[in-house]
């Protein structure tokens, strides 16, 4: 398998991981407060990501300001911002409703890789991320649309998170390792949410189910994903990486109707179709380029 088929099957795997989290969130928003489920999150991933750095045993290398300055942005902004908001905008939305919302991610993320890292796309490029988008409009929409600004706000808030989470690490003079990479986030995150949390009150003994969440997105999402995500994305550039986030609004709307009941049709099916062409056109050998 190439380097970039491989780059192209953890980008996959790793935005399945980040489709879950619509439900996780879904069953935190309400329970459990938003800084707070974002910390306890962030403190249940960090053990394994340094039992999993301990056993790599590599050096951390020596960063400047502007990588370490991006590493907490990052952190701020993938780690913190995208969790919380989630977790509020689905206070207030139904998972398809988000859906819809998160189905954006694709163009958000090409829009970012062009205006942030000075990306070229190719006409196969441009294609790919509109049939990426079409496809999971089709799959997460509903007639009668989303049913709160406010959630829709946060939600696409969200969205702008992520896209800026899962790209700016290109911008690193010294790039890191993944589990490196991983584990720094996961730390900052946690150093970001902690102070915050504290402002919500004496800290809410999660319900079963949703300390259950918390540690599904702990350790799937957040430290698999992570690794999966930053594993991938050192294997292609970002315009191609932001094909791959059409994966996640669809991993989400897949999971709402079969745990939430939400029913699926020929729409949803076409958009599934449109989602895999994406990714095939993708595949095909064209690059992008600096500008």
């Amino acid at each position: 398998m190439s380097r970039r088929a491989q780059g192209y099957l953890l980008l996959s795997l790793a935005m399945m991981t980040v489709g879950t989290t619509v439900i996780a969130s879904k069953v935190l928003a309400g329970s459990v407060p938003p800084f707070q489920a974002t910390a306890l999150r962030f403190a249940l991933a960090l053990p394994v990501l340094l039992w999993l750095l301990w056993r790599q045993g590599g050096l951390w290398p020596r960063l400047g300001a502007g990588d370490r300055a991006l590493l907490v942005l990052q952190a701020a902004a993938g780690s913190v911002g995208y969790t919380v908001l989630l977790v509020i905008g689905l206070a207030h939305l139904p998972a398809a409703d988000a859906g819809v919302i998160i189905g954006t991610l694709p163009a958000v993320s090409a829009l970012f890789s062009v205006l942030v890292l000075g990306e070229r796309p190719g006409l196969r490029q441009v294609a790919s991320v509109a049939l990426a988008t079409l496809g999971v409009v089709a799959v997460a929409w509903k007639a009668n649309g989303p049913s709160s600004g406010f959630g829709m706000l946060c939600v696409f808030g969200a969205v702008l998170c992520e896209s800026a989470f899962i790209l700016l690490n290109k911008r690193m003079r010294q790039p890191l390792g993944a589990v490196q990479q991983a584990t720094a986030m996961v730390a900052l995150g946690l150093l970001v949410s902690a102070p915050l949390a504290l402002f919500e009150g004496p800290l809410a003994w999660p319900l079963p189910a949703s300390l259950a969440a918390l540690a599904w997105y702990a350790w799937v999402p957040t430290a698999a994903g992570f690794l999966l995500w930053y594993a991938g994305s050192s294997r292609v550039s970002g315009g191609e990486a932001a094909t791959f986030t059409a994966v996640a609004p669809l991993t989400a709307v897949a999971l709402a109707a079969v745990l939430l009941g939400e029913p699926l049709g020929l729409s949803q099916g076409l958009g599934v179709a449109a989602v895999i062409l994406a990714i095939l056109v993708l595949a095909l050998p064209v690059g992008w380029r600096r500008g």
